[in-house]
Formats: structure tokens, C-alpha cells, sequence
């Protein structure tokens, strides 16, 4: 059952950052994370007569709520944004040479309010329901199959490093314990152990958030599907082409921090080597503005998008890793 409304989060602030005005009005965008449709429905408002929308999702229930929307400037693929180019090609986005080309992508990162919401995918400890976590429910194990059959190292690295979770020693020994009793299989069995096995609490979080959030990253590849997508939106992006993506944790900014201001500086080169300007490695991308936050207002509407971060870059004409002529 679903019990709360999705708000799509920093809804003006990523959409302006596209800036999909004058010519650029009529350019193929991507919304590679749907969801249930916030940024897309302000794109398409934008858009003009010539203009084209390419929304992504992995989630069936985005894409069948996706169906609501009658615009035969807008498509909407079922697939994982890891896969970007190929989905792109594939829906014959500005194709020339057979390589897709947009005007703007934006990826709005972490799970939904929807998936949050509805008991039924074993995302959240506030309902007691068995443990899915999946964002694709058609792929890949549910966390309880995982739970099953992973190795007490693996639970624990997978704790530690995905849920920066301090206590995940101990967390991991509990469950491998637990399931040597009978399976660990739903979401407030799962949360109950972590809340004994850890002996400290954090203020205004409950015990278990860190190792539901590390659970969901691992199971859904969270960080390398990311890693994967980065690369190709420099590589889809005409010149002038904006992306712009928003983090909920540091995990994932990290990763858009590192790539975005690797893209922008260039390569590097050693200060002596023996290169005319015209053979240096020129930025593929170059940064637009600083990290931008939700305001107070939106904040009070929507706490969940407290922790949001939004990074914007835009194409440059230079090629990417190669050589400038």
C-alpha cells in the first residue's frame, strides 16, 4: 500500500539548470530517472513542438505510472541508466554515425518516495514487510535471498562501506546468527537485530538506517551504476549540453564531485613533458556555478529532501579523452 505522495525534489532549480530556452527549446533531453514524473512533466512543458523528452526507469510501477502521460514528445524505456548509451541509441536519440547525441540529462539519484512508501518493497523498517529492497524487482536477489547466503565478511564490508555504519562488526555477526536460527526475511526482524546488536544510538535516527540504506546501494548497484552512467552523459552530450544530477548521501556526491571536476580539468600532464598547446588534453566539461541546496521553503514540504545536493556541468566542444586538434 502506498501512503505518500512523491514531490519531485528540487524540482525548478534542477529543470532551470537544463536550460532548455530559445533553440534549445526544440533539443533531446533525458530524464534518466523518472520516478513518477515530476522533472519529466516540467520538461515537457518547456519543450517546445520540436523538442523530444527520453525518460528512464528501472522501477515496473514508474514505468506504469509513466503510461498517465500523452506526448508524443516523450518516450519512456524500462532500463537501468548504467546502460544510457545503448538505451539511447536504441530510442534513435539524434543519432548521427550511430552514436546518440542530447541537449541536456538529468539524473535525480537515491530511491523514491513511492518505493520508500509502499510496504510491499521491504524498503523501509517503518512497515513490517518482507525484504525486497529491489528497484527492479524483475533483476537480482532480494535482500533477504542475499541475507541468506552472503558470507558474514561480505555482509559486514557491504555494511561498512555502503552505510559508513561504525558498528557493522557486529551488525554482520547478528544476522549470520540469526539466520542459523531460520531466515532472516522481513524488514522489522532485519531492524530489530541491528537495533540490539548496536550499542550506541545516533540523535533522531534510528539504529538501523545505515544498514538498510548500505543493503538497498549494494543490492540495486547503486555507486556503480552511477560510475557506469557518468562517463556516457559527457559522451551523449552535444556541446553547450547540460547535466545536472542530485545526490541524497555523500557516497554518491563524492562520485559526481570527483567526475565532474576531473571532466572539467582536463588531463593531466606532467609539468615538463614536451607538448605544444595545440596537443594538450582541453576539459570535456566545464563546471556551471556552485553545489546547490533545496531552500527552507521546500525543505518544511518535503523533509526528505534535506540532504539533497544538486551539481550542473555543461559540455564543451572539446573531444572526450583524446587529443584536441
Amino acid at each position: 500500500m502506498i501512503t505518500g505522495e512523491h514531490q519531485a525534489v528540487m524540482l525548478a532549480q534542477a529543470v532551470d539548470a537544463l536550460n532548455i530556452t530559445g533553440e534549445r527549446a526544440n533539443g533531446v533531453y533525458v530524464d534518466g530517472t523518472f520516478g513518477r514524473g515530476g522533472h519529466s512533466r516540467r520538461i515537457l512543458e518547456l519543450l517546445g513542438s520540436g523538442g523530444r523528452l527520453i525518460a528512464l526507469d528501472r522501477d515496473a510501477d514508474a514505468i506504469r505510472a509513466g503510461e498517465s502521460i500523452n506526448d508524443q514528445r516523450f518516450k519512456l524505456i524500462h532500463g537501468w541508466f548504467g546502460e544510457l548509451g545503448a538505451l539511447l541509441t536504441g530510442a534513435g536519440a539524434g543519432a548521427g554515425a550511430g552514436v546518440a547525441k542530447v541537449d541536456g540529462i538529468l539524473l535525480d539519484l537515491g530511491v523514491s518516495s513511492p518505493q520508500l512508501d509502499d510496504a510491499a518493497r521491504g524498503f523501509s523498517f517503518r512497515f513490517d514487510a518482507p525484504l525486497d529492497m529491489r528497484m527492479d524487482i524483475s533483476r537480482g536477489m532480494s535482500a533477504a535471498q542475499w541475507l541468506a547466503v552472503a558470507e558474514e565478511s561480505e555482509i559486514r564490508e557491504v555494511i561498512k562501506h555502503h552505510g559508513e555504519e561504525r558498528f557493522a562488526k557486529q551488525i554482520a555477526a547478528a544476522i549470520v546468527a540469526a539466520r542459523a536460527v531460520g531466515p532472516v526475511g522481513t524488514t522489522r526482524q532485519l531492524a530489530a537485530l541491528v537495533a540490539h546488536a548496536v550499542p550506541a544510538r545516533e540523535p533522531r535516527q534510528d539504529p538501523a538506517t545505515r544498514t538498510f540504506q548500505a543493503l538497498r546501494i549494494h543490492l540495486n548497484r547503486e555507486l556503480e551504476e552511477l560510475s557506469l552512467v557518468l562517463p556516457q552523459c559527457v559522451d551523449a552530450l552535444n556541446p553547450g549540453g547540460r547535466l545536472a544530477v542530485i545526490s541524497f548521501h555523500s557516497l554518491e556526491d563524492r562520485i559526481v564531485k570527483r567526475h565532474l571536476r576531473e571532466a572539467a580539468a582536463g588531463a593531466y600532464v606532467p609539468a615538463r613533458l614536451p607538448l605544444r598547446a595545440s596537443e594538450m588534453l582541453l576539459p570535456a566539461m566545464r563546471l556551471v556555478g556552485k553545489a546547490q541546496r533545496p531552500g527552507a521553503d521546500e525543505i518544511a514540504r518535503n523533509p526528505r529532501a534535506r540532504s539533497a545536493i544538486l551539481r550542473v556541468a555543461e559540455r564543451t566542444e572539446h573531444p572526450m579523452n583524446s587529443i584536441a586538434s
